[in-house]
């Protein structure tokens, strides 16, 4: 935790100095914060930070894609007429365990159109979702889920 404070203080350090306070700049000083723990991070602190935030944005860039792309297939099914779509209640065996693993994985999914989170068991090891396409089956939507976001979570938070 020691780290991520470091980070955010480099960060600051780096608005202060150039006398710019703005998004654009604060964010060209977290990367360059960043380039810095690359390299010294090793003999501060050995909890794989600089990994986590490369996997964190991937997990960002991997759910604006999702987002992109179920958006337009949403909207492209909105549009067409009749009605094509077989939607279903899947549920999904969790590997995360969390609270805050659970409702990343939960409001990843929820905030992406064409599923939407309902429960966690009460045990915690399954996850109900409704999804507006389960023309595959439903062990297509579970793999889908769990491949592209499920996992993408752990490697961050592990």
């Amino acid at each position: 935790m020691k780290i991520v404070l470091f980070h955010i203080i480099l960060a600051l350090i780096w608005t202060a100095v150039t006398a710019t306070f703005s998004f654009g700049n604060l964010l060209i000083g977290l990367v360059l914060a960043y380039l810095v723990l690359l390299v010294v991070g090793p003999a501060i602190d050995n909890s794989n930070y600089t990994r986590r935030v490369w996997k964190a944005f991937t997990l960002l860039l991997l759910f604006i894609k999702e987002l992109f792309l179920s958006s337009i297939r949403v909207a492209i099914d909105v549009m067409r007429p009749g009605f094509r779509m077989k939607s279903g209640v899947v549920d999904i065996p969790l590997d995360v365990e969390s609270d805050l693993e659970i409702t990343l994985f939960a409001n990843m999914i929820s905030l992406t159109p064409g599923t939407l989170s309902l429960e966690v068991s009460d045990d915690r090891k399954e996850l109900f979702i409704h999804a507006m396409y389960v023309d595959e089956g439903v062990d297509q939507v579970r793999k889908e889920i769990k491949e592209k976001m499920e996992q993408h979570i752990l490697q961050v938070t592990r």
